[in-house]
């Protein structure tokens, strides 16, 4: 599955390879780094992308399908040469060119700085998406923020997180192509002036959006899409207007604060902080994109007689807009704005274009999460906005009130504009009215959309509800992550799953294959011995690689319950010290993840993972049975290496509160089994592979609101088991942290007082379940005939899946397998 190679091929990239390297080091020194070696590899396979990059625009150019805008603030895509290899099928060309040479393609690729221009889960989403839109063709483009710095580079100091800046492009980015040409500007603040010609908005401050271009190449298909971020510069004459005379100095210092709007990606997860430069970010891209999409429309070839189309009858007939979460919500007042104060379009005529146009994605049911902009945040920011939006509340609001007369309360909760003490606009209010399909991200959270966070409007408008359950893309997730558990797998099934991952289901009738049983084992156990070596080498922990490597990763959150995992550790850290004779079966629990850099309680927790794992990790009683692993600066290129190497995989959020999860996917298609809660798409990953082959405990959707009407008292679960109680009682009493005994009293308080995720409510079912783990751990031939049957049933997450969806049933464009002819075959 890495492609083969021919000597053509290799002579080529060793060629192509030192003339990059040669044209670098006559530029600047004589004696090559590593660092020079990468880019001269990255080049070369740049050099492969660009004329199919150029022939995929021009064949978009010349038949004018309709166009796919996915628009998101998140982008989290990690490194790309390896990626770009994979889908060109160069990798096994590049990996004999460069090992020809005298050099290892693994230290380069190690090189690369990530793209980390995402917080989790969204901003994944949105790369998989990307692979998945290429690879079928669609004509689609990704359209974001360029920032300066992504999510933070986590240190652990003295078993603290502290932030360090994630200074990417500090060496270059080889894949961006900055792209002057196609500057616009974009406004902020000003007046609003109703005249008889029209409304206009004036006196406005003017900052310009410069797009930088990445290529997104389909899986050997020869499409190379787009992904458009923006960037963030001020006009030559900002702050030196008449005005300001005199100045100069400062004026052109000045120029930072515009160009601040690009700077840094808000760090959040799952939480909204209403800060006037995240807004600004918010129209930023909004504006810049909608101006793109526009002019894209207008100049396209066909589509009437006209050499350019001035009517917007088909705009939604030729562009979809995707809102990824509330957070480009400001595309549909931006829309409005421009199809009726720009374009003279009627009102009633924009709005229904508006809606056509654009569909929105809700991430999220957790209410700090929702974003509610202060009103008099807006009338400074984006006064005409404000108008747009007031305007469109009072029509969706006089449709309630006519279809539920007298029914005010049902008003209040269906307005965009909440009342109180401060107004706010609630954005997902907005998104809902202005798109023709609202979708959840797996079925257990798409029916808590409906029947809950927006129950109103469901039954106000039932069709517009849909559900799309996540996927990632095999690509990254399996053929680069896990190439040794791709070979197993084609062996058996041939090459298809790469771009139909349902083919997975043939490797059931390899279940009781001993041959086949005793390679899957063996991919494992290499890779644990591979992820072994590097933590060794990159942390200095030694590790037993026969253990069994259970593992937690993702953003530390109250909800997904990185407490309840701590209370386990402990659990069978006291039952290994009341007996240390006893046969045990030997664990590694690793838990890694960011915590946002506000969030007081997730860094509270990120500390108790790492002096839990002090006091276990340096215990002789224990030994080489028990340790616990806080995995430092977890991110992309980071889960691409522990995740092959995982025995368990932990989902383990309260029911009904993580609306979909994908790392869970990433697990189950490369051979981990997993214990969790029945959420997110852990429901659907039970249906597929049947729920007894997967370790699922505790309270369902419907136990934690019986819970809620009768209340939750911590205290009855504490008093009630004693393995509970002298956990929390160790962590109170400072056994974890003698040098601070009361270091952990909030979270202890938390706990017992008001904690919303219920973790006691779980902890009986959760410690019950992971003694069945250990059951079939010790017997290894079962866990892995479970683990084939989960490989096997985990087709239906491909994000190639989820996007055929999106296509046919919200964006009505059909996926595409023919391929467009490479660049070296003449145009027909």
């Amino acid at each position: 599955v890495r492609g083969i190679a021919g000597l053509g091929d290799v002579a080529e990239v060793r060629k192509s390879f030192n003339r990059h390297l040669h044209f670098t080091l006559v530029k600047d020194r004589n004696v090559a780094t590593p660092r020079d070696y990468f880019f001269a590899l990255a080049h070369t396979v740049r050099d492969h992308l660009v004329g199919r990059w150029i022939r995929t625009q021009q064949h978009y150019y010349e038949r004018d399908p309709k166009r796919i805008y996915y628009l998101s603030l998140e982008f989290y895509m990690g490194r790309t040469l390896q990626n770009t290899m994979v889908n060109l099928g160069l990798q096994n060309a590049c990996d004999e060119a460069i090992y020809q040479l005298g050099l290892d393609l693994e230290e380069l690729e190690e090189i690369e700085e990530d793209a980390g221009l995402g917080n989790g889960g969204l901003g994944r989403l949105a790369a998989c998406f990307l692979d998945s839109m290429a690879t079928l063709g669609l004509a689609a483009y990704g359209y974001g923020i360029r920032y300066e710095f992504g999510i933070f580079n986590q240190k652990i100091v003295d078993g603290w997180q502290v932030e360090e800046a994630d200074d990417w492009l500090r060496y270059g980015n080889p894949w961006e192509k900055a792209r002057p040409e196609y500057m616009l500007p974009v406004h902020f603040y000003g007046r609003v002036e109703h005249t008889p010609e029209g409304v206009k908005w004036v006196d406005t401050q003017v900052v310009l959006a410069m797009p930088y271009d990445t290529p997104v190449p389909g899986y050997k298909n020869n499409t190379v899409n787009t992904m458009r971020l923006w960037s963030a510069k001020a006009p030559n004459d900002f702050n030196l207007q008449e005005f300001n005379v005199g100045d100069y100095i400062e004026a052109v210092l000045d120029r930072n604060l515009a160009e601040n709007i690009s700077r840094v990606l808000y760090p959040n997860d799952n939480f909204f902080e209403g800060k006037e430069l995240r807004l600004k970010q918010e129209y930023f891209v909004v504006a810049a994109t909608l101006q793109d999409i526009i002019r894209r429309f207008k100049s396209s070839k066909f589509g009437c007689r006209d050499p350019v189309r001035t009517s917007f009858e088909t705009f939604p007939d030729k562009v979809a807009i995707q809102l990824n979460d509330t957070h480009p919500a400001l595309s549909i007042p931006e829309l409005m704005r421009i199809l009726v104060d720009v374009e003279k379009v009627d009102w009633d005529k924009a709005w229904e274009i508006t809606k056509r146009t654009c569909a929105y994605t809700n991430h999220t049911v957790l209410p700090e999460a929702l974003e509610r902009w202060p009103v008099s945040m807006f009338e400074k920011l984006l006064p005409r906005h404000l108008e747009i939006i007031y305007a469109l509340n009072q029509m969706h609001l006089d449709r309630v009130a006519a279809l539920y007369p007298g029914d005010v309360d049902r008003l209040r909760r269906m307005s965009v504009i909440e009342e109180g003490d401060c107004k706010r606009i609630n954005m997902a209010h907005l998104c809902v009215i202005g798109s023709h399909a609202v979708n959840g991200v797996a079925r257990i959270h798409s029916d808590i959309v409906k029947h809950s966070v927006f129950k109103d409007f469901y039954e106000l408008e039932p069709e517009k509800f849909q559900n799309k359950t996540n996927g990632i893309t095999p690509r990254r997730w399996l053929l680069l992550c896990n190439p040794g558990l791709a070979d197993v797998i084609a062996e058996k099934i041939g090459e298809g799953f790469v771009t139909d991952l349902s083919q997975l289901k043939k490797l059931l009738d390899f279940i009781d294959n001993e041959m086949f049983i005793r390679d899957v084992a063996k991919v494992k156990q290499e890779n644990k011995l591979k992820f072994s070596a590097y933590l060794e080498e990159q942390y200095k922990v030694k590790i037993n690689p026969s253990s069994m490597f259970d593992v937690q990763v993702k953003r530390i959150h109250e909800y997904k319950r990185q407490l309840l995992n701590c209370l386990h550790a402990i659990t069978l850290y006291n039952r290994i010290r009341s007996d240390p004779s006893k046969s045990f079966v030997p664990r590694t629990i690793m838990i890694g993840g960011k915590a946002a850099p506000g969030y007081h309680m997730a860094k509270m927790i990120i500390k108790l993972i790492t002096s839990i794992g002090e006091v276990i990790n340096n215990d002789p009683y224990v030994g080489d049975k028990l340790k616990v692993i806080f995995l430092e600066n977890y991110r992309v290129s980071l889960a691409e290496k522990v995740i092959p190497a995982a025995d368990l995989s932990q989902q383990i959020s309260t029911a009904g509160t993580e609306a979909s999860g994908t790392g869970n996917m990433k697990f189950m298609l490369n051979g981990a089994l997993t214990i969790g809660t029945m959420d997110g798409a852990n429901v659907e990953m039970a249906e597929e592979a049947g729920e007894e082959n997967l370790f699922i405990f505790g309270m369902r959707v419907e136990d934690v609101e019986a819970l809620d009407r009768k209340g939750y008292n911590a205290l009855e679960y504490y008093e009630r088991l004693p393995e509970l109680r002298q956990a929390i009682d160790q962590i109170s009493s400072g056994f974890f942290s003698p040098r601070d005994p009361g270091c952990f009293r909030d979270v202890v308080n938390m706990l017992m007082h008001h904690d919303r995720f219920k973790v006691f409510a779980d902890y009986e079912a959760y410690i019950k379940c992971q003694g069945q783990v250990d059951q079939l751990f010790m017997d290894p031939r079962e866990w892995t005939k479970k683990v084939i049957r989960n490989i096997a049933c985990s087709g239906k997450f491909s994000s190639d899946r989820t996007i055929t969806e999106y296509a046919q049933e919200i964006w009505g464009v059909e996926p595409s397998s023919t391929k467009i002819p490479p660049p070296n075959i003449p145009r027909d």
